[in-house]
């Protein structure tokens, strides 16, 4: 990668234009053509860094419920299966995998989320001013009341795959969707004001693009303390996810705060950066050693339900009435 490769990257991960012709505006601001910027990201997406280009969404506000869930697992029983909706697929999980225990860790306080992997070299160790430093509970609209319209889960359709690599994008979703070139602009940009649609940007592969060391960092904060904790982790630069989470007696870490260097001292000189400027010290690594599968959540897809109908089937458990959820997916 050549440093206009590097600018472009940093670019398209903060954010991809609502526009007509959006490589177009993304070569304005970078001195590169149209052109230039269709073929660099092309050749980034054959060398695998960018991952795809799409829109990213709130998943609470869209009614869906997450969580992240820990296992300790025998080493020779080592598996991940699909996963779907929650209590009962955990449980499910648990079964099927064998774990010795299983923990629901959902996202009590989001301080942050947001991964920007900085290619020019920036120290991830560095603060943010909090009007930069990503999306959070404080940033997060309220969910819009009114709730979501039919053209609006045919936008999140269309909106959450990966953006083809021509000078209108958005025009061959609008001729799926039946509506103007401008119609898809007007109902992203409703999206985002009700608090649905977080951005539309570039995720990349970590790995490829040279962020080779990711570490979740664990922390045990005290709970008096952990709204000003938690904003405080979430304005390091090199900090992607920041979340409170829920406590149990064999896991007493509170606070977790994603970081990604090049090298596992990058992320260790985040970390320590984070305990001088908080002043907390209990806290532990976890580096990823291997990754079982990463994709990216697609909403209001029949995929998930019917994995979750075989599931229960095979368990003599009652089905869910999926088309309900799908009408009213909050």
């Amino acid at each position: 990668m050549d440093d206009q490769d590097k600018r472009l990257l940093n670019a398209i991960q903060a954010d991809f234009p609502l526009a007509s012709r959006p490589f177009q505006a993304l070569g304005a601001s970078l001195a590169l053509s149209e052109g230039e910027v269709i073929d660099r990201i092309a050749s980034l997406k054959q060398q695998k860094v960018v991952r795809q280009i799409s829109a990213i969404f709130d998943t609470r506000s869209l009614g869906y419920k997450s969580s992240l869930v820990a296992m300790r697992v025998q080493p020779d029983r080592l598996a991940v299966p699909p996963s779907s909706d929650l209590q009962w697929t955990v449980e499910r999980l648990h079964t099927m995998t064998g774990a010795d225990s299983t923990r629901i860790l959902p996202t009590l306080r989001l301080f942050k989320i947001g991964v920007q992997l900085d290619m020019e070299g920036k120290s991830g160790a560095e603060r943010e001013e909090p009007r930069e430093a990503g999306y959070s509970d404080v940033r997060r609209p309220a969910a819009g009341p009114a709730g979501l319209r039919g053209v609006d889960i045919a936008a999140i359709h269309e909106l959450q795959g990966d953006f083809p690599l021509v000078p209108e994008p958005y025009r061959p979703m609008a001729d799926r969707m039946g509506l103007s070139e401008e119609s898809p602009f007007e109902v992203a940009r409703h999206l985002q004001g009700q608090g649905y649609l977080r951005r539309v940007a570039a995720v990349l592969h970590h790995r490829e693009a040279g962020f080779r060391a990711n570490a979740m960092g664990v922390w045990v904060v005290p709970p008096q303390r952990a709204e000003e904790v938690g904003k405080i982790m979430g304005s390091f630069r090199g900090v992607s996810h920041c979340y409170l989470r829920p406590t149990y007696p064999d896991w007493l870490y509170n606070i977790f705060t994603m970081v990604h260097g090049q090298k596992a001292k990058d992320c260790q000189e985040i970390i320590s950066a984070i305990s001088a400027a908080t002043g907390i010290t209990e806290y532990a690594l976890l580096y990823s050693t291997k990754e079982y599968k990463k994709v990216r959540l697609k909403y209001f897809t029949p995929e998930l339900d019917e994995w979750e109908a075989q599931a229960r089937q095979s368990a003599g458990a009652a089905p869910l009435d999926h088309g309900m959820l799908a009408a009213n997916p909050r």
